[in-house]
């Protein structure tokens, strides 16, 4: 008995680190041009990226309420937003964990701490999981900043925010703030990429 229960939870390990690999392969690389998303807001409006023709870009985090780390960088997500959104670059952040698993990541939930934390950016339900899937984010939080090209988005970024979830002060490396001052000056993003960390994303059931 105890061997099958073994066994059971070894394949589900297995199969949570295959789809993780499998959303990781399959999401965007920088400079891919990004598919435009509809998702439903926490004030019940669907939004998507070409809602805003005069933006430059956007960052866009994949965050929740419950994660630990996700819950550590909020305030960071949250200044980004001040920071940015006024030169162009607007934070839009999506919650994506199953709600089934993780309750406490419902669109009810997710409402309650949008009012809580007084957010002034867009907080997107993705309660299929597809924009997830289709972006390649794995982690809370993992951070995708997109560059306007005409009529489309591309990838300019992929990963963390900083290099130190524990403390502000002392991150020494702030990729999502470098690589957005970065195109704001016209440059090329110097860090394109960094490992993301955080919380596993809670997928449905296959």
């Amino acid at each position: 008995m105890k061997k099958a229960a073994l066994l059971a939870t070894i394949a589900l390990v297995i199969t949570v680190v295959l789809m993780n690999a499998r959303s990781a392969s399959t999401g965007y690389k920088v400079g891919d041009v990004v598919q435009d998303f509809k998702l439903k807001n926490v004030d019940g409006k669907m939004v998507s990226l070409a809602d805003k023709p005069d933006v430059k870009g956007y960052i866009i985090a994949f965050t929740c309420n419950t994660c630990p780390v996700a819950k550590a960088y909020e305030g960071r997500i949250m200044a980004l937003n001040e920071q940015f959104a006024a030169k162009g670059y607007p934070v839009v952040a999506i919650q994506a964990n199953d709600a089934e698993r993780s309750p406490g990541d419902s669109y009810t939930a997710m409402q309650q701490r949008a009012k809580a934390k007084n957010y002034a950016f867009p907080y997107l339900y993705d309660e299929s999981q597809a924009v997830a899937r289709t972006f390649g984010a794995t982690n809370t939080p993992h951070m995708f900043v997109v560059k306007r090209d005409g009529a489309q988005f591309k990838v300019a970024y992929i990963g963390a925010i900083d290099n130190n979830h524990y403390d502000v002060a002392t991150a020494d490396k702030k990729y999502v703030e470098s690589a957005v001052n970065e195109l704001l000056e016209g440059k090329a993003v110097t860090t394109p990429s960094a490992r993301a960390v955080g919380c596993g994303i809670k997928w449905k059931d296959a």
